[in-house]
């Protein structure tokens, strides 16, 4: 029987929304394609300010992922955390390929609104900040660009001295026996991560006894996952940067080009990458 409260469409979908949250209403979409306010007049800024805003929300999901995938390693219930990971991994994959739209800005666009970005850089994204912390690669000093906001500080100082995913992970490996130095346990969490022999020596373990140590084993996989993805995206960053400004010095006065090939030498989870060449 229909409810004549609510017109319905003559396949069954109701027409009359007016007493009912919306797809709209639901996403606050008023909010979200409102944000983008162009400050000059030229035609690509939009896709700037996109590209950009996207992968802040992608940011956003993957250290709600992360966030959760530690809670639970840190419970020493590891296999939800393997969903996470991998969701993990390919929202990163989404953000690896957002560089090939963004590269179709040319460099004579780009100049027609740089000039109006002022201060403003990649460099001083918080959750890109957060997302490294997160991975171990920890830096105090990175905090000073976030010390006129206060709420935004106090967050990132929190992060910046909890442990990382890789030091959960080792916890775990020591939660099941495996031998790790009490240097790689308990030390200093707001430093970043240095390589470890006895961290090396448990991993080289679990790679040898799969069977016996299958959850670890899957962790470091999907840990190498992102790992190697954050290097992808890494690198198409520079390589979009340089194919777009050169060797410039970027808008918040970063080394630009120069630093991204810099931090293309780093690894997250190094025991996960040296431990290769002693199976």
């Amino acid at each position: 029987m229909s409810n004549s409260n609510h017109p319905q469409h003559p396949h069954g979908l109701h027409t009359d929304f007016s007493k009912d949250m919306t797809y709209g209403d639901y996403l606050q979409l008023d909010k979200v394609l409102d944000a983008q306010q162009r400050l000059s007049g030229h035609h690509d800024e939009m896709l700037f300010i996109i590209i950009h805003q996207a992968s802040e929300l992608w940011m956003k999901l993957i250290l709600h992922e992360m966030n959760a995938a530690r809670a639970s390693i840190l419970q020493n219930n590891l296999e939800p955390a393997f969903k996470m990971l991998s969701r993990v991994s390919r929202i990163q994959q989404q953000l690896i390929q957002s560089w090939d739209v963004l590269s179709t800005l040319t460099p004579s666009e780009y100049m027609e609104f740089r000039d109006k970005l002022g201060r403003s850089s990649g460099f001083q994204s918080y959750q890109n900040r957060l997302i490294e912390f997160m991975l171990g690669r920890k830096n105090a000093a990175t905090l000073g660009v976030y010390q006129h906001q206060a709420e935004l500080y106090s967050v990132l100082q929190a992060a910046l001295n909890e442990r990382s995913i890789y030091d959960a992970a080792i916890w775990a490996m020591s939660e099941r026996g495996l031998e790790v130095d009490e240097t790689a346990l308990h030390r200093d969490w707001s430093q970043e991560y240095q390589h470890n022999d006895s961290v090396q020596k448990a991993w080289l373990e679990v790679y040898r006894n799969v069977d016996k140590y299958w959850d670890l084993y899957e962790l470091a996989e999907k840990l190498v996952d992102i790992d190697n993805r954050q290097q992808q995206w890494r690198f198409n960053h520079m390589i979009t940067v340089e194919r777009v400004i050169g060797f410039k010095t970027g808008t918040g006065g970063s080394a630009g080009v120069e630093y991204l090939k810099r931090a293309l030498d780093h690894r997250f989870f190094p025991e996960l990458w040296s431990l290769r060449t002693e199976l």
